[in-house]
């Protein structure tokens, strides 16, 4: 089976894409621009509700693209959107290192949306992704967009995950529902990443839509409360992107009480609903990493502190080394104690015990007297695989998701731009 940009669909993409939820409140359309693909949607425009709240995180790198700078200080100046917002996404083209005219480009598509809608560009928001100094052939894109307009449905998810696709090999989408005061609040989300994914907010494109009512500052705290244990958990390659962004609306057409607490019975059940949303849109992309084969846990506990625990996993989850050992299916534990030994974190050799899954394959200095390479060996080859390390000093922990690194990684990045 193949994927948008013609490659095999990951062996780690779920079987389907998921039945999500209508939010309320919120539209999609998508259309074939023609940015860089034919023959293929790589615009969607998401029209969201009056009275909505949006909140979100982006990439920091020191290198990020006009849109996320837009983006940026439109959220800075308030997230409360009384007459209405959107969202305006294109694939292809990532609008980054191209000099004053990515501004240009983002003000020329952001304002085509806002009187296409009606409402204020400084609530049009703006994402592109793709191939980075190729000026972004904005006019396409406004072209497309009263075509977009009229488009503009409740059940277009699907269509628009499709849509923002890069090299992802399949459209990711999560949702969670939760009954809060007699009622119902829904939350659903797509993403697309796939390479250039390593922590530091943003590492993808990811927009969640929830009919919660909320306003804009509580609802920016609930979503950055989880980032460092979902998209900040994640690595592919260790590469952290110019151009990405999260986006989080919440409409409030829902006909539950409004969550004026995060502390409260309500409030923190939307957060862990949140979270949990936002922690598989995270592991969707690491499944669809590019090339990928072995979708990898790294679990560290034991720290001397969390910071501590933080530079062991992902030691461990970006190393080279360890990632082509489990896309060779090899046992080998010792790059793992080379991982940690790089890792700056403060550690022990006799008090460090490594597990692959539930076997002990080293502890209090040397090989485990249990150690059984026949068996290693066998756990390696499942798709699915946990790598466990405890330090032995504290009680600092980080779990992190990664994937191995394959041909197939090299692959597609050695002719991205072809």
């Amino acid at each position: 089976m193949m994927g948008k940009a013609g490659l095999a669909v990951s062996p780690l993409a779920p079987a389907a894409f998921p039945d999500l939820p209508v939010i309320d409140g919120v539209e999609f359309s998508s259309a074939a621009a023609g940015v860089k693909y034919q023959d293929r949607t790589d615009v969607t425009l998401i029209r969201i509700a009056a009275g909505s709240a949006v909140a979100g995180a982006f990439t920091r790198s020191s290198t990020r693209a006009a849109c996320v700078l837009d983006n940026q200080a439109k959220l800075a100046a308030g997230g409360a959107a009384p007459e209405g917002a959107a969202i305006i996404v294109n694939s292809g083209n990532a609008n980054a290192f191209t000099g004053a005219r990515g501004q240009e480009s983002v003000d020329a598509v952001t304002q085509a949306v806002a009187q296409a809608l009606g409402i204020d560009a400084n609530r049009v928001f703006s994402s592109s992704t793709g191939v980075i100094g190729e000026p972004l052939p904005h006019e396409r894109i406004v072209a497309a967009v009263d075509g977009l307009a009229r488009d503009l449905r409740k059940d277009g998810a699907a269509d628009a995950a499709r849509a923002i696709m890069t090299t992802d090999t399949f459209p990711k989408g999560a949702s969670a529902s939760l009954s809060v005061g007699g009622g119902e609040i829904h939350i659903a989300g797509i993403a697309k990443g796939s390479g250039m994914i390593a922590p530091d907010m943003a590492t993808m494109l990811v927009y969640i839509f929830t009919d919660a009512r909320i306003e804009a500052g509580l609802l920016q705290q609930a979503l950055s409360g989880g980032l460092d244990s979902s998209f900040n958990a994640i690595t592919v390659d260790s590469d952290t992107s110019t151009s990405d962004a999260l986006i989080l609306a919440a409409t409030g057409r829902s006909a539950t009480p409004e969550i004026a607490d995060l502390d409260s019975p309500a409030g923190q059940a939307f957060v862990e609903a949140l979270h949990g949303v936002m922690r598989e849109l995270a592991h969707l992309v690491v499944r669809d990493g590019e090339g990928a084969t072995k979708f990898v846990e790294v679990q560290v506990t034991g720290a001397d502190s969390t910071e501590d625990a933080r530079k062991v996993a992902f030691a461990i989850a970006n190393s080279p080394l360890v990632k082509t050992a489990i896309a060779g299916e090899d046992a080998n534990w010792g790059r793992i104690v080379m991982a940690v030994g790089k890792s700056g974190a403060r550690a022990d050799r006799d008090l460090l015990t490594i597990r692959f899954g539930d076997m002990v394959l080293a502890e209090k200095g040397w090989r485990s007297p249990d150690y059984d390479e026949e068996a290693a060996s066998a756990y390696m080859k499942q798709q699915e695989l946990l790598i466990a390390v405890d330090l032995g000093l504290g009680q600092g922990a980080q779990t992190v998701w990664t994937c191995d690194l394959t041909h197939g990684y090299v692959d597609i990045n050695a002719d991205y731009r072809s």
